[in-house]
């Protein structure tokens, strides 16, 4: 039994020490497995790394030739990607400096880099070099070949400073020759289909062209009166600010020819397309907008020289609104786009519109305040001349004012109908009789009134100052037609009747001091009637207007008698005088018959 012990206690012992062992093994096996894997690890990094390193130091054969010997086409393009990465990469890559292989390799890709922007450069010359052919598309050159290879002029850019300046230069040079001679040339066909409208004459205050006798001189003709005070039609040209632009060989062709809005419209149309192409090329291509600026510098000098020798010989207020509001129209388009490239010009051209508009306006106030009366004055009734032209003017620049409620335009307005009122007033001083000078004066604010109308004019400061003045003189008309058929009835209703009769000598009314009254107005009411519409008739150009006054006149005569009745019915022994006292009945029949006829 003790040596059994022994044993068990021996094998005890010996596995103790084996199992020790093994672990030790084990161990041993593992920390080698992981140094294996962390070698392996490392090993595939490096492995990685090195392919990394061989394939941004390393120039493939295949791309040297097509760098070399390949035309520029989109495979170029992608091999020169290729090449401005392995030029950043030595150029950055602190190893890439130290490796034997930088110094066999950087020699040969500094010469691709030099080759490639010599290429480069030529490709863009001779793409640029296009741009100046006669007949050139630019912007289908600038879609389908320059934003196409816009690369090349990136590589030139990060690889080659000075050649793409040299680029970017010849480009804006370019450009700007082009579009210079592009818009001088279109200007010019333009100024062979303008419609000269009016001339520094040509004012609402000046005579009307006439002969002053057998020696005179005749003074010059307006050129286009319909025109030079209506607006007419002209305002199309604000509904077809989209349109495109007119085509000057078409429109000569076809002998057409256009006031200057419609051609400042056309020019300003085919220069915010042509900018708004630009500009946004210049943007994409080289990711600038200075460029646009320096390009549009010539075109812009070119319209500046065109406007300075139009402007001072344009007489054609109502054309200089209608530009002041194209030019308006132009600022919402560009807004609308969301391209800035035109703010400071059109701006511009609203700083050089606006002081000429000033100017003109106030030529045709100055020819109203200076007028010749003596030459002015024509001894009919009927609306004057002067006053057609500015009624027409007056509503035309209202018609342009509808939608924006120009203040300053209303204030200058304002001016021209006092002035326009104060020669109206010394023109009807001139006839003889006060009956004329009104019906003189009722003629010409019914006819300013009517032309306002036609306008579409109903509301404003300006329409209701003339209404006044028409129901004013309307007033002193019927008034005084009264007076001139039944002066003794109407003295009699005035002072006799009503509440002036407590400001008499306080006299009774009597018989006989109505009787005549009554008796004339029972033999005569009808015929002053007629007389009345007679007069009214020809006195009066506007038939609507006259036969208004006629209903005025007699509703007046209707009042006047009534009084005059109730005042008779009221005097003793008054009830004598019933037999002769006309009816209202009789008299608003009458009325009615006329009434027909309103």
């Amino acid at each position: 039994m003790p040596s059994l012990q022994k044993w068990k206690l021996s094998w005890v012992g010996f596995r103790k020490a084996d199992l020790g062992s093994i672990s030790s093994e084990i161990k041993s096996l593992q920390e080698q497995s992981m140094s294996m894997g962390l070698k392996l690890k490392n090993r595939k990094v490096a492995e990685l790394n090195l392919s990394r390193f061989l394939e941004d130091i390393v120039v493939p054969p295949n791309m040297i030739d097509i760098l070399v010997d390949g035309e520029v086409n989109e495979e170029y393009v992608r091999n020169l990607q290729m090449l401005s990465k392995k030029l950043q990469f030595l150029a950055e890559d602190p190893v890439a400096k130290i490796s034997a292989a930088y110094k066999d390799v950087e020699p040969e890709v500094e010469k691709l880099r030099l080759k490639a922007i010599y290429k480069g450069r030529e490709f863009m010359m001779q793409k640029l070099n296009a741009l100046k052919k006669p007949k050139t598309n630019i912007q289908i050159l600038q879609q389908n070949v320059l934003l196409k290879y816009k690369y090349v002029a990136v590589f030139l850019q990060k690889h080659g400073k000075e050649v793409y300046s040299e680029i970017r230069t010849a480009y804006f040079d370019t450009l700007n020759k082009v579009l210079s001679a592009h818009f001088r040339t279109y200007i010019q066909a333009l100024e062979k289909v303008q419609l000269d409208i009016a001339a520094v004459n040509d004012l609402i205050g000046v005579e009307d062209t006439r002969s002053l006798g057998l020696f005179s001189r005749s003074r010059e003709p307006l050129k286009k009166r319909s025109s030079v005070f209506s607006l007419g039609d002209r305002a199309k040209v604000l509904k077809d600010v989209d349109q495109p632009a007119l085509i000057p060989h078409i429109v000569e062709a076809s002998g057409t020819k256009y006031p200057y809005e419609v051609l400042f419209r056309s020019l300003h149309k085919l220069l915010m397309d042509t900018a708004t192409s630009e500009y946004l090329f210049c943007l994409n291509f080289f990711g600038e907008d200075t460029i646009f600026h320096e390009i549009f510098a010539g075109p812009f000098a070119v319209i500046d020289e065109h406007f300075n020798s139009v402007l001072p010989n344009h007489y054609d207020a109502i054309g200089l609104m209608l530009m002041i509001r194209l030019t308006h129209q132009h600022q919402l388009t560009m807004s609308r786009r969301r391209i800035p490239c035109l703010d400071s010009y059109l701006d511009k051209v609203n700083i050089m519109l606006w002081p000429r508009f000033k100017m003109v306006f106030d030529l045709h106030l100055t020819s109203l305040r200076s007028a010749n009366i003596r030459m002015l004055w024509e001894d009919d009734v009927h609306p004057h001349y002067v006053m057609r032209r500015y009624a027409e003017f007056a509503a035309s620049l209202l018609q342009l004012n509808v939608e924006y409620g120009d203040g300053q335009l209303e204030l200058n307005l304002e001016r021209l109908r006092g002035a326009v009122d104060d020669l109206l007033i010394k023109l009807a001083r001139c006839f003889k009789h006060q009956k004329q000078q009104t019906i003189f004066l009722i003629n010409n604010y019914d006819m300013v009134l009517s032309v306002f109308k036609e306008a579409g004019i109903e509301e404003g400061k300006t329409q209701q100052q003339f209404e006044e003045l028409l129901k004013s003189s309307q007033t002193v008309f019927l008034e005084a037609l009264l007076l001139e058929h039944f002066p003794k009835l109407i003295m009699f209703v005035k002072t006799r009747t009503g509440e002036d009769l407590a400001s008499t000598s306080g006299q009774p009314i009597k018989v006989e001091e109505v009787e005549p009254l009554v008796k004339d107005f029972a033999e005569r009411w009808r015929g002053a009637i007629k007389l009345m519409h007679e007069d009214v008739i020809t006195s009066f150009s506007n038939f609507l207007c006259g036969m208004e006054i006629l209903r005025l006149t007699l509703t007046q005569l209707l009042l006047y008698y009534t009084r005059f009745a109730d005042a008779v019915r009221q005097i003793e022994g008054g009830a004598a005088l019933n037999i002769n006292l006309v009816s209202i009945t009789s008299i608003m029949y009458e009325i009615k018959n006329y009434s027909r006829t309103f």
